[in-house]
């Protein structure tokens, strides 16, 4: 009876594995082809690998677009040929239970240097899009002081109108 269990769950495990393996594989093949689409200013592709409803988060504090609104302001640099260059160094992927959200973080070779990019994807009608995307440019831990220099004065002022806005 052992043997006949074994011989059930162990297909059933292997096509589960094999499943999210493709996830894995798609998902990657998804988010380096979004990567190059702004590489080689390739807008519309760029955009389509987007959700609708897509928010993307960038590494000034001011930037938090809609896909609209991000959209408005990438398409000066897009129409000039040039966007960015991110080319992922190393990619971490996980997925919700039921395998249709999926949330990465990745390091990035960027003309920034390294910079981590984070975000989810969501699956629909087959297809893995970005659904949101967080940019950060890090920094290291024996550096933060020179960095804190640098953007207090302008970062100073921003707390100030956010700290307002919420009175």
């Amino acid at each position: 009876m052992k043997k006949y269990i074994l011989f059930i769950v162990f297909p059933l495990i292997s096509i589960s594995l094999k499943a999210q393996g493709n996830a894995q594989e798609q998902i990657n093949h998804t988010l380096d082809a979004w990567h190059k689409a702004a590489a080689e200013a390739n807008y519309k592709n760029y955009f389509d690998a987007m959700t609708d409803d897509a928010v993307f988060i960038g590494t000034d504090a001011t930037e938090n677009w809609n896909k609209t609104a991000f959209q408005a302001f990438a398409k000066p640099y897009f129409d000039k040929g040039k966007a960015w260059n991110f080319t992922s160094l190393e990619r971490h992927i996980y997925f919700s239970t039921d395998k249709k959200t999926a949330w990465f973080d990745e390091l990035l070779d960027t003309q920034m240097k390294i910079c981590r990019g984070s975000g989810v994807l969501e699956l629909s009608n087959g297809i893995w899009k970005i659904k949101h995307y967080v940019l950060s440019m890090t920094i290291p831990n024996d550096k933060t002081n020179e960095v804190v220099k640098i953007k207090a004065p302008i970062e100073e002022v921003l707390i100030t109108d956010l700290k307002n806005k919420k009175k």
